[in-house]
């Protein structure tokens, strides 16, 4: 299980809007990690993450998530091998059933390769992640007293 802490931002109708906060170790190292770098190149803003309210929460309150690994796997799985894939069906069928030249195999494969990628969208929305609400802490606790964390 991947667990996080994630922070209440806004309450709209029935859903809860999670934010999550950048770990202490991410900024220790004062944006000289890969991580840093590519965060300051694609910016900053933090992303959203809804869930249907089961239980009253206040915004500013911590509420710990977790996330089924296998699900994780299978969604990358999709994501990373499909594209991959039909690169290598474009690039072979180019060059054993249309004997395409050098070229014609690479402009093939890029093709077959973005359809691998709008395939492998289409896939990643329909995939449900199961996330599961295991804590939700009180709204007068300091941060410094979560477990975990």
């Amino acid at each position: 299980m991947i667990e996080q802490t994630l922070t209440v931002s806004a309450l709209k109708d029935k859903t809860a809007w999670l934010v999550s906060e950048q770990k202490p170790a991410c900024e220790g190292c004062n944006g000289k990690c890969g991580s840093q770098v590519f965060s300051k190149l694609f910016g900053t803003h933090k992303k959203a993450f809804p869930i249907p309210l089961t239980e009253p929460l206040q915004v500013g309150q911590k509420v710990k998530l977790a996330l089924d690994d296998s699900q994780v796997v299978q969604h990358a799985l999709w994501v990373y091998l499909m594209p991959l894939i039909m690169a290598f069906i474009g690039m072979f069928s180019a060059l054993l059933l249309f004997s395409l030249s050098e070229g014609g195999q690479i402009a093939s494969a890029t093709v077959f390769a973005f359809l691998g990628f709008l395939i492998a969208k289409k896939k990643g929305q329909s995939l449900k992640h199961d996330v599961k609400v295991i804590k939700i802490y009180p709204i007068s606790l300091p941060v410094t007293q979560i477990d975990g964390d």
